[in-house]
């Protein structure tokens, strides 16, 4: 069990803005690393934009899946695990870290952050805890209304995209993702290209 991503977002009305994140990326190449550590960001910022706020669901990929909490005022969080990291410590996780960012940040900051603007401390050390979810879970409290909310499960990426829309424009078109990065995930040579992207042709 792995979780490779924890990120934090503001859904705005056009986008979501990346605020703060924390990546485990020490089990690809290292000079897969920066690309991977791209497509988990470009990943995440797709899956809250295609999210409806108030709204808990997870996006399975092959073996990985990429949990998404859209709270109702527009602050979000990503986690990326494997198939097998327990969806509910998963969500306990994002509830947490959520809840810690909104009382440390200023709400005024969070349309108009980024990763180096705003000063949020706590996402590697949740990264590394939670590594262990039967370790991490006892830790927490898991709050009743979690259990009881309905969580959305879509089998793949792509049943995100509204009708028409392909992954492959949406990546050739991505501010965030590098030339580099756009040419791995044509090559398809790692975990994301899989992870974001179900059923290429080549």
């Amino acid at each position: 069990m792995r979780l490779y991503s924890l990120s934090v977002l503001y859904k705005g009305d056009a986008k979501a803005v990346l605020l703060k994140a924390a990546y485990d990326v020490s089990s690809f190449s290292f000079f897969q690393r920066s690309s991977v550590q791209e497509f988990m960001t470009f990943t995440s910022q797709l899956i809250v934009e295609r999210s409806s706020k108030g709204s808990r669901a997870s996006v399975k990929e092959q073996e990985y899946l990429c949990h998404v909490y859209v709270r109702n005022d527009s602050l979000a969080g990503v986690v990326i695990a494997d198939s097998e990291y327990p969806s509910r410590v998963a969500f306990t996780l994002l509830e947490k870290v959520l809840d810690e960012f909104s009382k440390q940040v200023d709400r005024i900051d969070w349309p108009v952050g980024s990763p180096d603007t705003i000063q949020f401390a706590g996402l590697d050390g949740h990264l590394s805890r939670y590594q262990n979810p039967r370790e991490a879970d006892p830790m927490t409290k898991v709050q009743a209304e979690l259990d009881e909310t309905k969580i959305i499960l879509h089998n793949t990426m792509e049943s995100l995209l509204e009708r028409g829309e392909k992954l492959d424009d949406l990546v050739s078109k991505s501010e965030v993702l590098g030339i580099q990065s756009k040419a791995f995930y044509k090559t398809e040579v790692y975990f994301l290209t899989d992870s974001v992207n179900g059923r290429r042709t080549k």
